[in-house]
Order: structure tokens, then C-alpha cells, then sequence
């Protein structure tokens, strides 16, 4: 039970700091659209730039998902009420081991990066953005 826990505490710090990350990806691409404006580079770029910076918090949160299932696992290990079921085959610090054994091919990464960008909390504020870049390509 300590090592379960202790692998709890490792992995929730990681998602918080996958979720400071994802706010700072959304501030740079703000950061970035702004300066893009001001210095007047192609909408072109600009419509690229938010579309590469929003992928790649798609693939971030992703990542977080990924964490977050192994959580909800170690979670229910070490709570009383479940804990002695989901313990008889819950091993600590198999987190990699867990990802490789359900890792999806090409295809199914690509559509769950997908789907993590599309999530409401995600998508904010890259639709703006890209907008914002649209007019400007087109004005």
C-alpha cells in the first residue's frame, strides 16, 4: 500500500504540472498571435503556428489522460472500500509497462489526439485565435 501511494504522489504532482503547462501553451499562443499581428507576418503563418501550438497541447493532454487512468487506478487500490478488489493485481510503478501493454497503433494515437483537442478546455482559446488569424489573412 506505501508504494501504491507513493507512486499516487508522484504521478498527481505530474498532472498538475502537465496542466500548468498546457495554461502556459495557451498563454505563448496568445503571446505568439499577438506578436505575429504586431510584426505583421503572414495570416498564413499565423493560421500554422495556432494550429502546430494546439496540437501540441492535444498531444500534452494526451499524455495527462494517460496519467490520470493510472490515478483513478491507484486511487481505487488504496481506497478502503474498493481497495482490497483492485488490489490483488495492482503491482506499483507499472505505469510505462500499463501505456506499452494498451498502446494504440498510428491511427488510434492520432484519433485520440484528436479527441483531446477537441475537449472544450482544450480547443479554448485556439478556435479564437485561429479566427483571429483567419481575418487577418484575409484582410
Amino acid at each position: 500500500m506505501k508504494e501504491l501511494s507513493q507512486e499516487w504522489c508522484v504521478l498527481q504532482n505530474q498532472y498538475d504540472q502537465f496542466e500548468k503547462y498546457a495554461l502556459l501553451t495557451k498563454l505563448f499562443s496568445i503571446v505568439i498571435l499577438l506578436l505575429g499581428l504586431t510584426l505583421a507576418l503572414s495570416g498564413m503563418v499565423l493560421i500554422a503556428l495556432m494550429l502546430v501550438l494546439w496540437g501540441q497541447e492535444a498531444i500534452w493532454k494526451t499524455f495527462q489522460s494517460r496519467t490520470e487512468e493510472r490515478l483513478i487506478v491507484l486511487e481505487q487500490g488504496i481506497s478502503k472500500e474498493h481497495g482490497s478488489e483492485v488490489l490483488k493485481g495492482l503491482v506499483a510503478f507499472q505505469f510505462n509497462s500499463e501505456f506499452l501493454a494498451h498502446r494504440a497503433n498510428t491511427i488510434g494515437l492520432f484519433k485520440e489526439y484528436a479527441q483531446q483537442a477537441m475537449r472544450p478546455t482544450v480547443a479554448f482559446p485556439y478556435v479564437v485565435l485561429l479566427i483571429i488569424a483567419i481575418i487577418s489573412f484575409m484582410g
